[in-house]
């Protein structure tokens, strides 16, 4: 790995020539049966991945946000695959047991993915650190307004609900990660809330508002919480080159 600067910005090169890797992996098409979009993660360190463009496959092996993935192929976006892989036995990998199969990928398997993208996809990327505006996620006047939550061993979760977001145990970094990839815009967690709560964020369609960033700011006062603007560095990756794969 190789940093430079290049003008105001750090760039970071990307190689995944000396990361681990999956000892069998499968990339296809997918084909318009397979109707379930989402990436699964097994005892044993098996991923499956159904559905994935190719900028969702970066998002999940680099834990970048789809917003901050920029250039690359129309097709990047466009075309779906469907992944999956599992990891050498000797792999630390191998001896991993997610909570649930919804967990998302741990450090090693992403390294393994960033090693998948490289082989299969001819991915080559770098990383740059650029000034832009971004979001946090802070207290009211008044307030938060959360509850505790109705059942404290129920698994931590922030789900997106038609014009809302339902929090059932979770915490003000799920919901900080969650509020990102709706306003195009990494939200911090300032709010110095310990603990899970249970939450509803309504932004319903008959709101008269028609900016759908705005009806997120007002409706996130609701529970007694506020985004507020302030520059920051945010970390992007630009593809250099993507190559589609070829059927295996």
């Amino acid at each position: 790995m190789i940093r430079l600067f290049a003008g105001f910005c750090l760039v970071t090169y990307l190689y995944a020539d000396s990361s681990p890797a999956f000892e069998v992996a499968s990339v296809k098409p997918a084909g318009e049966e397979t109707r379930v979009v989402g990436i699964f993660t097994y005892p044993g360190g098996r991923v499956t991945a159904f559905n994935y463009t190719l900028k969702m496959l970066i998002h999940e092996a680099y834990a970048i946000e789809d917003y901050n993935i920029l250039g690359g192929p129309s097709w990047a976006e466009a075309d779906r695959y469907n992944v999956e892989a599992k990891p050498p036995a000797s792999a630390p990998l191998s001896r991993w047991v997610p909570e649930n199969f919804k967990a998302p990928p741990n450090p090693e398997m992403r390294r393994m993915l960033q090693s998948l993208l490289a082989e299969r996809f001819r991915l080559k990327l770098h990383m740059e650190q650029k000034r832009e505006s971004i979001y946090a996620l802070a207290i009211a006047k008044g307030g938060p307004k959360l509850s505790a939550p109705r059942d404290a061993t129920q698994q931590p979760f922030v789900s997106f609900l038609p014009h809302a977001l339902r929090g059932q145990n979770a915490t003000m970094d799920m919901l900080a990660q969650r509020l990102g990839p709706l306003v195009k815009r990494p939200v911090l967690n300032l709010t110095a809330l310990r603990g899970n709560f249970d939450f509803l964020i309504d932004f319903p369609p008959d709101d008269a508002t028609s900016d759908s960033e705005v009806k997120l700011l007002r409706a996130v006062q609701q529970v007694g919480l506020k985004l507020q603007s302030k520059p920051g560095m945010v970390g992007v990756i630009v593809i250099d080159h993507a190559e589609k794969p070829s059927a295996n």
